[in-house]
């Protein structure tokens, strides 16, 4: 059974950092893309970034380039999202999700297997 857990979440003031886990368990996923997601408050989700598992190709939203980095660890089968100099609106639930599609894509659609999100709060 596939299982992503995320970790990492918390409050943070204004310009800190925080660093998201995604531990992924159940199966290989060397050919999937993984996704950071988040939502806020009467918000819908949105991709934050994502990585391609077996090629490292990453992608991110304008709202995290230059500060937020996507990872993976192979041995330990676990994503990272960096996130530096964090703002007031970052604040949102974080979700790993893992896609099996042949091509990386930033449709939340084509995620076939979600964690149950990890909460960030920045404060000003």
């Amino acid at each position: 059974q596939v299982q992503l857990l995320e970790s990492g979440g918390g409050l943070v003031q204004a310009g800190g950092s925080l660093r998201l886990s995604c531990a992924a368990s159940g199966r290989t996923f060397g050919s999937y893309t993984m996704g950071w997601f988040r939502q806020a408050p009467g918000k819908e989700r949105d991709i934050v970034a994502r990585i391609r598992w077996s090629t490292g190709s990453t992608y991110y939203a304008d709202s995290a380039k230059g500060r937020f980095t996507i990872s993976r660890d192979n041995a330990k089968n676990t994503v990272y999202l960096q996130m530096n100099s964090l703002k007031p609106e970052d604040t949102a639930v974080y979700y790993c999700a893992a896609s099996s599609t042949a091509y990386s894509s930033n449709y939340q659609g084509t995620y076939n297997y979600w964690g149950p999100g990890t909460q960030v709060t920045v404060s000003s």
